[in-house]
């Protein structure tokens, strides 16, 4: 599906240089001389490389079509992770290399949204917070407010994030895994 220059928005997939790229940032950019024209920041779907790139308003795009099917993560193995199908119980495989630091929030069971290109898996989407426990961090020191300082901790899986002086090892906690940034304190 053609779309023009002054439509790319975060979020989507596009067609260019014969290449999918997912979109970071678009800024629209209104100069004193010239055409107005939006400067998009791009990253490689297939190969993780970034590009910045400018498209004017006259300029066309492909966007990528995507399928989207929900799945069950199974199991993860050295270089793979494991999904069935929740409607069709086929299963697939994902390297590890495409999901990134995300493979690390995977937990048995856990439904989540794979999109597909051409019957290619190209991107996953989790659900929008985990729970997940705290292995260790350090003590809070005495005299810190809870609204100006965080400290860093070490989850279960071993992602690092920044959490309240309150929060204790062995503490559960809520992650928003688009930012892997902490949210609240589990019940």
């Amino acid at each position: 599906m053609k779309i023009l220059g002054n439509e790319i928005k975060p979020g989507m997939i596009i067609e260019h240089k014969n290449d999918l790229w997912s979109v970071l940032k678009a800024q629209h950019v209104k100069p004193g001389k010239g055409g107005a024209f939006n400067q998009v920041e791009l990253k490689s779907v297939k190969k993780g490389t970034k590009l910045n790139q400018r498209f004017r308003s006259s300029d066309t795009v492909e966007r990528a079509i995507l399928d989207d099917k929900k799945f069950s993560f199974l199991y993860e193995d050295e270089n793979n992770c494991h999904f069935m199908d929740l409607t069709t119980f086929e299963q697939i495989q994902i390297n590890k290399s495409l999901l990134g630091e995300k493979s690390k929030l995977l937990k048995e069971n856990m439904e989540v949204n794979v999109q597909f290109h051409d019957d290619q898996p190209l991107l996953i989407d989790l659900p929008v917070s985990v729970e997940l426990k705290i292995e260790n961090t350090d003590a809070a020191i005495k005299g810190q407010t809870a609204s100006s300082s965080y400290k860093p901790a070490t989850l279960e899986n071993g992602i690092k994030i920044m959490v309240p002086p309150f929060i204790n090892s062995d503490d559960k906690i809520v992650l928003d895994t688009r930012t892997l940034e902490y949210v609240k304190k589990a019940k």
